[in-house]
C-alpha cells in the first residue's frame, strides 16, 4: 500500500510526486490538521445534507494520506483507477476524498485572491515595495486544452483559433519574484487576451508599473490610470494603404522592448511552474465547474514554494 511513510523515505521522489518538499508538506499538514475538526463539523451540519450525522462509512485513509493523494492527483493527474490501486481505495472514493478535502486545503494556502486583497489594502510606499519589488508587476494569460464540448454553442465559444483546439484561458499577474498576485476565473478559449484583461483586471497600487506583451496593445489609451509597460510596435503611417511600409522602431524603442522582454520572463517562468502540475498541463478531463478550484490550489502550491514555509 502506498502512503506517506513509504514516500517520505525518498525526498526526491516525494517532491516529484507532490510538488512539495517533505518539510513543506509537514507544515501544511500540521496547519490543516489543526482546522480539520471544525471543517468536518461544518461539512456534516450543512443544510443540504440528507443523511443523519454518523451515517455512512468512515474515511479509510488517515488525513495525512488523503492530503498526499490530493497533491499527487494535482501533480501527476493520475486517473482515479491508478490512485485507488496505489492507496488501496475504491475507485469511486478517490475523487470523493479529494473533493471533500479541497476547501480546507484552499483555506490554508497562500492563494492569489488573498494576496490581491492584501495588495489593495497597502498604505505606505514601503509596504507596496515589500510586495512589489522594484514597483513592478507582470501579467500574461495561459490556455489549457479541454475535450471537444458536446454542446454546439460551447464548441464555438471555446475554440481557440491560436491553438486550433478547444481550450479555456486563465490570466495571472506576478511580482518580480514570481509570486502570483492575481488570477482570473477561467474564460472561454475564443476570448482574446485584452478582452480578458478588461473583464477581470488586477487592482494594483498606483505606484506599480504593469508589464504586458503586444496582446494588450491599447491599454495605455483605454486605462491611462494604469502605469502600463507595453512593447513598441511597428506601425504603418498610412493605415489601410497598400504599399506603405511600417515605420521602423528607433534604437531606443528596440532597447525598451528588449529590457521589457527580459523582465517579463518572470511571468513565463511562473506559468511554467504552474504547468509542472500536470492537471494544468494536460487536457483537463474533469468538469469545468471544478476548474477554478483546481487552479486556485495549484497557484497556492506554487506560491507556497515561492514564499517558503513562512507563508504557513
Amino acid at each position: 500500500m502506498f502512503n506517506y511513510a513509504v514516500l517520505s523515505r525518498n525526498p526526491v521522489i516525494f517532491s516529484s510526486f507532490t510538488g512539495l518538499q517533505a518539510p513543506e508538506f509537514d507544515a501544511l499538514y500540521t496547519k490543516i490538521h489543526g482546522k480539520y475538526a471544525a471543517h468536518e463539523e461544518k461539512r456534516l451540519h450543512r443544510k443540504d445534507r440528507q443523511r443523519r450525522i454518523g451515517a455512512g462509512h468512515p474515511f479509510k485513509l488517515p488525513l495525512r494520506d488523503r492530503l498526499l493523494m490530493l497533491l499527487m492527483y494535482h501533480r501527476l493527474y493520475a486517473t482515479s483507477t491508478l490512485l485507488g490501486f496505489l492507496f488501496d481505495l475504491g475507485q469511486s472514493n478517490v475523487l470523493k476524498n479529494i473533493r471533500i478535502l479541497e476547501p480546507l486545503v484552499k483555506e490554508n494556502l497562500p492563494l492569489p485572491s488573498k494576496i490581491h486583497q492584501r495588495a489593495k489594502r497597502l498604505g505606505t510606499l514601503d509596504e507596496v515595495e515589500e510586495l512589489f519589488p522594484g514597483l513592478k508587476a507582470f501579467l500574461d494569460a495561459t490556455e489549457q486544452m479541454i475535450p471537444r464540448p458536446r454542446d454546439k454553442r460551447k464548441r464555438r465559444t471555446h475554440y481557440s483559433g491560436k491553438r486550433k483546439r478547444h481550450t479555456v484561458k486563465t490570466q495571472i499577474t506576478v511580482n518580480k519574484a514570481g509570486l502570483i498576485l492575481h488570477k482570473t476565473p477561467h474564460a472561454r478559449g475564443s476570448r482574446h487576451d485584452y478582452p480578458l484583461f478588461k473583464w477581470r483586471r488586477p487592482r494594483l497600487p498606483a505606484e506599480v508599473s504593469l508589464g504586458l506583451d503586444l496582446g494588450y496593445d491599447g491599454v495605455q489609451n483605454d486605462y491611462p490610470e494604469i502605469n502600463a509597460m507595453v512593447p513598441f510596435k511597428r506601425r504603418s503611417p498610412g493605415r489601410g494603404k497598400r504599399g506603405v511600409k511600417a515605420k521602423p522602431l528607433t534604437p531606443e524603442q528596440k532597447e525598451f522592448n528588449r529590457r521589457l522582454a527580459s523582465e517579463r520572463v518572470v511571468v513565463e517562468h511562473a506559468i511554467s511552474r504552474l504547468k509542472k502540475f500536470r492537471i494544468m498541463a494536460q487536457e483537463f478531463r474533469n468538469r469545468l465547474r471544478n476548474y477554478d478550484v483546481m487552479t486556485d490550489i495549484v497557484c497556492g502550491l506554487v506560491n507556497l514554494r515561492t514564499l517558503g514555509m513562512a507563508a504557513l
